[in-house]
């Protein structure tokens, strides 16, 4: 039987919505979002990243990366800084520091129930896999 590329999207959506729904799940007692926690991830790898780049890299609009910002600074998960120039910059407070560890572990357990099935060799076809079909030509 030969697979469609409509059932691997298919496929791939329902993984997706398995995982988002799961860590929202999870994530709730600790007070966050999935996208919060993706926000506090991101900012995190990327000190003084701007809201255009957070927005970038958490799948967002910039207005709604800027309200979502504001609830979080509103929150004490992140905090406003100055950059160079007029730049606004963003970093994570200690608060917003310990909730994307605590957060990251909830991550974990949620793909260690999914992926975690597979072997390590298929974790990294996978993951090859992937990457080579997001890659643009």
């Amino acid at each position: 039987m030969t697979t469609s590329l409509q059932q691997v999207g298919l496929a791939v959506k329902r993984l997706q919505w398995r995982h988002h729904r799961e860590m929202n799940r999870r994530l709730a007692p600790l007070g966050l979002s999935l996208v919060q926690w993706d926000t506090l991830r991101h900012l995190d790898a990327n000190p003084g990243a701007s809201l255009h780049q957070l927005a970038e890299l958490t799948f967002q609009t910039d207005q709604s990366m800027g309200e979502l910002a504001k609830r979080m600074v509103d929150r004490g998960l992140i905090e406003r800084v100055d950059g160079a120039g007029r730049k606004v910059q963003h970093q994570l407070t200690p608060t917003g520091h310990d909730l994307r560890q605590a957060g990251g572990e909830v991550a974990e357990g949620v793909l260690v129930e999914s992926l975690g099935r597979l072997s390590a060799d298929e974790q990294a076809t996978l993951h090859e896999l992937l990457l080579k079909a997001a890659t643009d030509s």
